[in-house]
């Protein structure tokens, strides 16, 4: 296994780009926790990809508003949403994706596409590993 990992490290990827891990930086923190890319994805489904506050709590089963507040609050200050503040009465704000916002989600694509390749053989190892745990 090891021989093929480091044999596999020195081969291109498409497009000339090599994968080398980024030092910590919060990003992969940010997208692996519970709610950031369903907030991302619901914004996505949106019309014109813009959502009330309101329409996004509803639309993420069990969220909290405080949970919801959080994440609109961290997708915002990296870049990927962007809030639009109407001073009526009562206030109406919507959030929108950026292009980086959109950018992310055709990148976690892939990997969605993987896990939906490779679920059914990871779950056959987990289930193997348990009973040889037990």
């Amino acid at each position: 296994m090891d021989n093929s990992i480091h044999a596999r490290s020195h081969q291109a990827p498409e497009g000339n780009r090599e994968f080398k891990p980024i030092p910590s930086n919060g990003i992969c923190t940010r997208l692996g926790d519970k709610w950031t890319v369903q907030v991302l994805w619901r914004l996505s489904l949106a019309d014109k990809r813009r959502l009330r506050f309101s329409a996004l709590k509803k639309e993420i089963d069990g969220i909290t508003q405080r949970m919801l507040t959080l994440t609109l609050r961290n997708l915002e200050r990296d870049g990927l949403v962007v809030r639009h503040y109407f001073p009526e009465v009562p206030p109406r704000v919507e959030y929108e994706l950026t292009d980086m916002g959109t950018g992310v989600l055709d990148a976690l694509e892939g990997l969605n596409f993987w896990i939906r390749e490779n679920l059914p053989t990871i779950e056959e190892h987990r289930h193997a590993y348990d009973k040889a745990e037990q």
